[in-house]
């Protein structure tokens, strides 16, 4: 009798000895973390600022951010090398010791990686021998093509007033290349005294957009992008009323609006230039008359029904913060008798169109990889103290633009741009074409802003290699703005600003590639 109680409260107390075991390892691991977050917890936290972080490193192997340690009163200090941190700021952003100067860019979105943290637990073993380590982070742009990104951009005469370029692998999303124009020295953020960097967050804040270096033009600034649009308006063609794809169009230098009285109101094209025919004609000259009488055939419903397929509407889920949605009318501002001048400038890209560079290097990704468009990322991995893969980024469709024969048929349609003599991209592609590169599809696009200035948005996107059953492996998208008074006497295109840039990363891309 004795025995069998003794053996029942020894059998209670190993029951309840292990509940407890299984609660304290419940508290101490599994919810650490949300503890130590929780507002109710009362025990001071050491300050993030008084701790080491991981290193950002390029895909090529160069560490753009790093700490290093110090003999002041925050033991380490953010460093970014001088001969990247202006090229890479708009990527890998600052570390402030200031609170309200906050962080961006990589430094932001992957901070529990590079912060400080436990080592996680993967094991038993693991649950005593947990360290406080960083984990470095593993970007997709090489610093080669981010320097002929930025070289590009830069040697533009008018880029002072702003502009981006952005390179992506269109079959897994991953970004080669990103730079907006001004950029900044993140070491001035990193300085151990919080008022210099509020007062220089103030400063940046307080200027313009275009002119404020802290605002990634590549991914938040929006700006109407011309005919680049005419990549959407044709892929319409194909997905909503095929049979326009087959007419021939009036050849002419100005189309009569419909419905706007008599006389009509009249758009014209570039120069007054007489153009028209053929489908692949109309593209290949950017020919807004014909694209004008596309418009109305395809109706408001039609175009922007294909936009939302594009991307519009939506922030494009790249992997730092800042992104926006790019921006077309809903039907209704486009679709009545006397809003007819407005289908036809949407259908082209001027009106209410506005797009960030990012937004039309998806929009051409999506017809350079069977219609599909891959979620944008600039970090390939992230990689523990012990050399172990923390994560590993997993490419992934983020929309499907249109169907595989409609994106191959628009890619067909988009190299007669670079390789017919009446292609609008057709001069600046002769020394691409002459160093042997491949067939590659284009898009030029110049926008006026509105107003009677000589003012444009300088556009060129860009697809390779394009030629028959090949799938590119870079699209580039270049955006260069020329609003100075300059822009009157020098006449500015897509072709002859923002062209020499996009082909420049375009061939420092399929090079580093092995493509030419």
């Amino acid at each position: 009798m004795l025995d069998s109680r003794v053996i029942r409260v020894g059998v209670l107390l190993l029951i309840c000895f292990a509940l407890l075991l299984m609660q304290l390892t419940n508290i101490q691991v599994r919810q650490a973390a949300a503890l130590d977050r929780n507002p109710l917890n009362q025990v001071v936290q050491p300050s993030p600022f008084f701790g080491p972080r991981g290193e950002i490193i390029s895909s090529d192997g160069y560490v753009l951010a790093e700490s290093k340690r110090t003999n002041d009163q925050y033991h380490y200090l953010r460093v970014y090398p001088p001969l990247t941190a202006a090229m890479f700021s708009g990527i890998t952003g600052y570390y402030a010791t200031a609170v309200e100067a906050n962080p961006f860019g990589i430094e932001a979105s992957y901070n529990q990686y590079l912060a400080q943290h436990e080592s996680p637990v993967n094991s038993l073993h693991g649950l005593f021998t947990q360290h406080l380590e960083t984990d470095d982070v593993i970007l997709t742009v090489s610093e080669r093509l981010q320097a002929a990104a930025m070289h590009a951009l830069d040697s533009q005469p008018d880029a002072q007033s702003g502009g981006a370029v952005v390179a992506i692998d269109p079959r897994n999303g991953n970004i080669l290349a990103m730079y907006s124009n001004p950029s900044y020295n993140p070491n001035l953020f990193a300085v151990h005294n919080p008022a210099a960097v509020n007062a220089l967050a103030t400063k940046y804040n307080s200027l313009p957009n275009a002119e404020n270096p802290l605002y990634n033009d590549a991914i938040a600034a929006l700006h109407p992008p011309g005919s680049t649009f005419k990549i959407v308006t044709t892929s319409a063609i194909y997905d909503h009323h095929p049979s326009i794809a087959n007419q021939s169009f009036p050849v002419e230098a100005l189309y009569d609006f419909p419905h706007t009285g008599s006389p009509p109101k009249t758009i014209h094209n570039y120069a007054y230039e007489v153009c028209g025919g053929s489908l692949a004609a109309a593209l290949a000259v950017s020919c807004d008359t014909s694209y004008s009488q596309i418009a109305y055939e395809l109706g408001a419903s039609s175009l922007a029904s294909e936009a939302r397929a594009f991307g519009f509407g939506s922030v494009p889920p790249i992997d730092v913060p800042g992104a926006v949605a790019s921006q077309f009318p809903p039907p209704s501002a486009i679709d009545a008798p006397s809003a007819s001048p407005y289908l036809a400038y949407s259908a082209i890209g001027q009106y209410d169109d506005n797009a960030t560079a990012l937004q039309m290097a998806l929009a051409t990704a999506a017809v350079a990889d069977h219609g599909k468009i891959m979620a944008p990322h600039l970090v390939s991995k992230v990689v523990g103290s012990l050399g172990n893969d923390e994560f590993v980024y997993r490419p992934h469709v983020w929309r499907r633009a249109t169907s595989a024969k409609t994106a191959a048929s628009v890619l067909g349609l988009m190299t007669g741009v670079t390789t017919t003599n009446i292609g609008t991209a057709y001069t600046v592609f002769q020394g691409y074409y002459s160093s042997g590169f491949p067939t590659a599809a284009a898009k030029t696009g110049t926008a006026q802003p509105g107003g009677n200035g000589c003012g444009t948005y300088n556009w060129l996107v860009a697809a390779a290699p394009a030629g028959a059953g090949q799938t590119p492996s870079v699209v580039v998208a270049a955006m260069v703005p020329v609003l100075s008074s300059r822009a009157c006497a020098i006449n500015p295109t897509g072709a002859s600003v923002a062209g020499p840039v996009a082909v420049a990363v375009l061939e420092a891309a399929l090079r580093q590639q092995g493509g030419g």
